[in-house]
């Protein structure tokens, strides 16, 4: 067999492949580094990553249309939103997520969700319809049992309730942390261990939407903060349990032990 055809396929490389940028993403005016940024942040979110992966650099510069120059400037960025990292002589990979990152990426959620939610009486209608549309993606996702694209439109989910905030600084910054969320679902190997995890978030997301929609926010922030804390407490206890190379065990800099967050979140 040739060497080429033995290789097997790359899939952040595959996943640039199958979803070529929008139109209006190549004449949204920013630069070519900040398009790889955002495209890169879209394949994570996307499923396309799993920690650890190896960056080709050369492969993913054709393959993203950028120059080489561009794509390791864009990995400078990404790489101080935590989503890779670079190892001496060994190249750039998908960061592996640690206990303290999954715990803070929570207390962000929780600051920024709960709060779009309280304001979401008074968000404009086409804010609100997209969390259906998103639903019956899920739904339909479920029944093919495709439980990669169950958890990609569990992201896109929370992405449009941060929208209800009408802060585009917010949406960037929660585009950033539900991109490092994804990463944390690698805790999730198996399609039974998928399924488990993610089936009960959609009646809850399906639950919360239909309070938003008769204005009921107060309940609608209630269910929500349960739900967080329950998923928090589900994936630190994952993390116990995952695969070794999954997560890191390493903590980040600065982070708070690991011990400190395998207590039950608080239902804030």
């Amino acid at each position: 067999m040739d060497k080429a055809e033995a290789m097997p396929a790359d899939p952040v490389i595959t996943w640039f492949r199958d979803h070529p940028p929008r139109p209006a993403d190549e004449s949204d005016g920013d630069s070519a580094v900040i398009r790889t940024v955002r495209r890169f942040r879209e394949m994570v979110a996307g499923g396309g990553a799993r920690p650890g992966h190896h960056l080709r650099e050369r492969e993913l510069a054709e393959a993203l249309g950028v120059s080489r120059n561009t794509l390791r400037e864009a990995f400078r960025l990404l790489a101080h939103e935590e989503l890779v990292v670079h190892r001496l002589n060994r190249g750039v990979f998908i960061r592996r997520i640690t206990a303290g990152d999954i715990a803070d990426i929570f207390r962000v959620r929780r600051l920024v969700e709960l709060d779009a939610v309280r304001r979401a009486n008074g968000a404009p209608r086409v804010l609100i319809t997209p969390l259906t549309d998103i639903l019956d993606d899920a739904d339909r996702a479920v029944a093919d049992r495709r439980w990669t694209d169950v958890a990609t439109a569990d992201i896109r989910w929370h992405q449009a309730i941060t929208q209800l905030t009408g802060s585009r600084r917010l949406q960037e910054t929660m585009t950033r942390v539900l991109a490092e969320l994804r990463l944390a679902f690698a805790a999730y190997g198996s399609s039974t261990e998928q399924e488990r995890f993610h089936r009960p978030y959609l009646a809850w997301n399906r639950q919360i939407t239909e309070l938003i929609l008769v204005g009921d926010t107060e309940a609608a922030e209630t269910a929500l903060a349960a739900y967080l804390a329950r998923a928090e407490r589900q994936l630190l206890a994952a993390y116990r349990t995952a695969a070794p190379g999954t997560l890191s065990a390493e903590p980040s800099p600065g982070a708070p032990s690991v011990e400190q967050f395998l207590s039950p979140a608080p239902e804030w």
